[in-house]
């Protein structure tokens, strides 16, 4: 494995080291075909000269680049106080070899659908495991994992719990055994819930909603990014409404979309512009390509979410009767609707299809777990069934966890730094601030 290692920058007070790792697409392969996996070492000045442990945070998604911090606060700043941080961009994201439609554009179908099946937790686990050996000459570290990240921490504690002295999970326990077809009938119960809140909070909401329905159903109406906007789209904006602020973001949107002008009612090109910044289905496509993925062992998805979907015909948009958002699903439409996508059709159809997918957990295993685990699980978390982490919790051994209703599913970004603080104290049985 070949390394390399910046110069050292100052990015807020906090002092950042760039690391770059050259290692195997596919780990059965050690020879074969390499990609790059981008790592960002974070020290606070006042520890450069202590050999402190690292602590690996885990980005949610998948397809989504590990954070960019502008300033040392949140669940950095109380990391830093005891650990070097570790910012992995996961295969295929940020600066580890990139995933989109031009980077994928040389493989066919089938050779793009050969290689993005090495991009799920396996061998995300598989990345970090490597590095640990490089950066800490075998040392043990800890992990913190959130949301998708989560399911990174579990299969962490699977495959390689020798790796890891603690880990920690915030909004991202994942069933051990359900089918993804389980998981979005639950999930999709959790959206209406949040659907009824949205409505009830922002009274003229539905009436905007529904006018702006209408206009883009009759009217063309054309996105920054090129693309017509549907009325399917506009619903895919629900996926905010499941966090701290973003139903305040998405109302606020919503409210200036229409405006009157001297050629009549026209959708507000400010509208027209943030929307494409509430969406990456465009920017991050490993999102949309392997997100049902995530659930499959053994099994295809078969387009899980847009099966479930129609068990639930309300959500199905019909002029004159109630707008509802949908969430984080992911729909076979999507490759025919964002302009990125389009050129990945054949191949989100071939992997949804596919059945032989490896597993992810061992239950027996994982029930012998003995890495101190700490999970923050969050009661009202539209994006993650409850008694499905609930379920899971009883089944990890040395897992800890608070449940609480507190936070929506991105509480660490709000609130990370008492979070992270609450769930060390517990892990180490300490007593609660």
């Amino acid at each position: 494995m070949n390394s390399t290692c910046l110069a050292e920058l100052t990015f807020a007070g906090i002092v950042a080291r760039k690391h770059y790792f050259d290692l195997p697409l596919n780990y059965e392969q050690p020879d074969g075909e390499k990609i790059t996996i981008f790592a960002r070492e974070l020290s606070s000045p006042d520890n450069l000269d202590k050999d402190l442990p690292f602590i690996v945070f885990f980005q949610g998604g998948p397809g989504f680049g590990a954070v960019r911090p502008a300033a040392n606060g949140g669940w950095i700043k109380r990391a830093l106080k005891e650990y070097r941080v570790l910012l992995l961009d996961q295969r295929g994201t940020g600066l580890s070899t990139p995933v989109n439609f031009a980077s994928l554009s040389h493989l066919t179908s089938d050779e793009q659908t050969q290689y993005l099946s090495h991009f799920r937790a396996d061998n995300i686990i598989r990345d970090a495991e490597a590095i640990r050996q490089q950066l800490t000459h075998g040392q043990k570290w800890t992990i913190l994992g959130q949301s998708f990240g989560g399911f990174c921490v579990l299969k962490y504690l699977n495959d390689a719990p020798e790796g890891l002295a603690e880990a920690y999970i915030t909004g991202g326990i994942p069933s051990l055994t359900r089918h993804a077809d389980e998981v979005y009938q639950a999930t999709y119960k959790r959206v209406l819930a949040k659907n009824q809140d949205f409505f009830n909070r922002f009274s003229d909401a539905q009436d905007l909603l529904t006018s702006l329905a209408e206009h883009i159903d009759n009217h063309p109406v054309q996105l920054a990014t090129g693309e017509r906007l549907t009325v399917e789209m506009l619903q895919l904006l629900g996926i905010n409404i499941g966090m701290e602020q973003g139903p305040e973001s998405v109302y606020y949107l919503i409210e200036q979309a229409l405006i009157e002008t001297p050629s009549g009612t026209q959708v507000n090109p400010l509208f027209l512009a943030h929307f494409c910044h509430l969406l990456d289905f465009n920017t991050n496509p490993i999102f949309a390509l392997l997100h049902e993925s995530i659930y499959c062992q053994n099994s295809a998805s078969n387009w899980a979410a847009h099966r479930v979907r129609e068990t639930y015909p309300e959500f199905n948009y019909q002029a004159g009767k109630p707008f509802l958002f949908t969430g984080e699903m992911v729909y076979p439409w999507m490759f025919e609707q964002f302009t990125n996508l389009k050129p990945l059709k054949q191949t989100a159809e071939q992997l949804a299809h596919k059945q032989d997918w490896p597993m992810l957990y061992d239950v027996n295993k994982l029930a012998q777990n003995q890495v101190p685990v700490c999970a923050a699980i969050y009661s009202e978390d539209m994006f993650v069934e409850m008694q499905y982490s609930l379920e899971t919790a009883a089944q990890v051994g040395s897992l800890k966890y608070w449940l609480t209703s507190e936070y929506e599913h991105n509480g660490i970004r709000m609130d990370g730094e008492h979070i992270l603080d609450r769930l060390i104290a517990i892990n180490r049985g300490e007593k609660l601030r």
